[in-house]
């Protein structure tokens, strides 16, 4: 079974005998695929400056099962340039890609985010608001989405001057008391995620709220990309 030059980035890489990597690859069309890269590390390999996250790629590979073969790798454009926050950021999206998208399982308008988001961090300051918004359509997409139109109990538009005890997977309920325990936004963070239009105050309830939201359904496993930027500063 052969599959012939797919839009394609590189997740992760990890060395394979003597001369070889697996890579994990997101795609459009087959979403996450893990291949074998044969003779990809040898010194005659003229194609090893490919073999880098954040480069778009077209990939075709054949086989079945979980890990197939790489048969042809070709760049589909120049490589995102990322550097300092910008590089920990790429580094975290392919992190939460690689624990929480299911391998054989296609996100086009995922897809679409991740390649829009690299290209934005090449050029951003507003590195949070990518995240935000990133962290938001990675949820949608794989099943989990927010609700954050409606309260979850009365099923009342959310009101911008309320605030919401957010259960995971139920949603948010109104509450009187902001001191109980659980993690209490405002109706106006809520909002600004909905929009994807933040201010100093909604960005940092947001990013409380996203944080809660990806821990759980990763488990306990804590992301490696975060621990590694939060030796440098603490964005993700």
């Amino acid at each position: 079974m052969r599959n012939e030059l797919h839009s394609s980035f590189i997740l992760h890489r990890r060395p394979y005998r003597n001369t070889s990597l697996i890579i994990d690859l997101f795609t459009l069309e087959y979403g996450r695929i893990g291949l074998v890269a044969r003779g990809a590390r040898s010194k005659k390999s003229n194609l090893s400056g490919l073999y880098q996250s954040f480069i778009p790629l077209l990939v075709s590979w054949f086989g079945r099962g979980e890990l197939q073969t790489l048969q042809k790798i070709e760049p589909a454009g120049a490589a995102f340039y990322l550097t300092g926050k910008s590089l920990y950021s790429g580094f975290y999206i392919n992190e939460l890609v690689m624990r929480l998208v299911h391998r054989n399982d296609p996100h086009s308008v995922l897809f679409d985010t991740y390649f829009n988001t690299l290209k934005k961090l090449q050029t951003t300051p507003n590195i949070e608001v990518l995240l935000r918004n990133f962290e938001k359509c990675l949820l949608q997409e794989i099943g989990y989405g927010l609700l954050l139109e409606y309260d979850a109990n009365t099923g009342e538009k959310i009101n911008n001057n309320g605030y919401y005890l957010y259960q995971s997977e139920f949603g948010p309920v109104r509450v009187t008391d902001r001191e109980q325990s659980g993690l209490i936004v405002s109706g106006q963070t809520l909002n600004a995620i909905l929009n994807e239009q933040y201010d100093t105050r909604s960005l940092a309830e947001a990013k409380k709220l996203m944080r809660r939201e990806i821990a759980h359904h990763l488990g306990n496993k804590p992301l490696k990309s975060r621990d590694l930027y939060l030796q440098q500063q603490n964005v993700l």
